[in-house]
């Protein structure tokens, strides 16, 4: 029953990894995924949707999915079909029977925090629907009770330019406001998917040595991203930026090292566009630096930051929910 479950919404762009992440938490016992809501990202909304749909259903899980936002909330979207696949999904395209529901995604984002107070918000996607939610609705910034986000490269490089990750490159606006508006996030950088954490040949044959749909699926969806991946590091490894991330929301261990400083993201530079500025040496609080750098003057710190994964913990995880 729901009732001893803990309880997640998911808000997803929905392609490759992201199906993978879903898959996690859908089949998970202890958890209970209220519900789904779609934003354009990895892919425009409306297939992001329907492949979020598809997973519910791969799942037999009966999971309201919501379709939210449309595009950034100050930009055109720029999309990564390059690397997920035209559809998201590798290249292939995977047809749901299932609906989608008329509520918008953002005002089911809201009337699922209000009905579920203390629920866990994980987000694997630009974070544009979230944003519109807690401006619609402020009031919902404190009735979370974990908002994990898959998002930002914190003091490292990015993934889409040398400064930013995507997620928070395709909407800055959209995850200064998260950021600025609920007291506290827990931040999943994509670096925690790399080296050690990425799935080599040896993972990928031990998938699918579980033979099972959920296993099959899991490396067919991720096909495209595969090869990209080879083709621009010259190395057979898989990073699942999602999958870690929602490793972590259920099981928040996985992470070995936090810590909490203020954070925001650039939205105005074209070199550095997206950046998660974290100040992790807390400058923000020595009272000298702070009239300098008068961006950070009496911040409090709003993201709790991971910077260290317990790697095998996290494939042990992984591969439980394909089995």
């Amino acid at each position: 029953m729901a009732e001893n479950k803990r309880i997640f919404l998911i808000d997803t762009d929905t392609a490759s990894d992201d199906a993978v992440a879903m898959m996690m938490a859908l089949r998970h016992p202890e958890i209970h995924v209220a519900a789904i809501t779609t934003v354009a990202g990895n892919i425009d909304v409306e297939k992001a949707t329907n492949n979020a749909l598809y997973i519910t259903e791969l799942c037999n899980a009966d999971v309201p999915v919501y379709r939210g936002a449309e595009k950034p909330l100050a930009r055109p979207l720029e999309d990564a079909a390059w690397y997920h696949g035209e559809h998201g999904l590798g290249d292939r395209q995977y047809k749901s029977k299932r609906q989608h529901e008329k509520e918008h995604g953002v005002d089911a984002i809201i009337r699922t925090i209000q009905q579920n107070p203390g629920l866990t918000v994980v987000t694997l996607g630009p974070l544009t629907s979230i944003a519109l939610a807690l401006e619609k609705q402020p009031s919902i910034a404190n009735q979370i009770g974990r908002c994990v986000v898959m998002g930002g490269a914190p003091c490292c490089e990015g993934n889409v330019t040398p400064a930013a990750e995507y997620n928070f490159w395709v909407d800055p606006e959209a995850a200064r406001i998260v950021l600025r508006t609920l007291p506290s996030v827990e931040l999943i950088g994509w670096q925690l998917s790399r080296f050690d954490a990425a799935l080599d040949s040896a993972d990928i044959r031990s998938i699918l040595d579980l033979n099972t749909k959920y296993a099959s699926f899991a490396v067919e969806c991720n096909s495209t991203a595969r090869s990209m991946n080879l083709r621009h590091t010259g190395k057979e490894a898989l990073p699942l930026a999602d999958p870690v991330a929602m490793a972590i929301a259920i099981d928040p261990s996985i992470g070995l090292d936090w810590s909490e400083h203020y954070t925001d993201v650039e939205v105005d530079s074209i070199l550095t566009r997206g950046m998660s500025v974290v100040d992790r040496l807390n400058i923000a609080r020595n009272e000298r630096n702070a009239k300098t750098w008068s961006a950070f003057a009496n911040k409090k710190p709003n993201a709790k930051v991971c910077w260290k994964l317990d790697s095998r913990r996290w494939k042990e995880l992984l591969y439980k929910s394909l089995r």
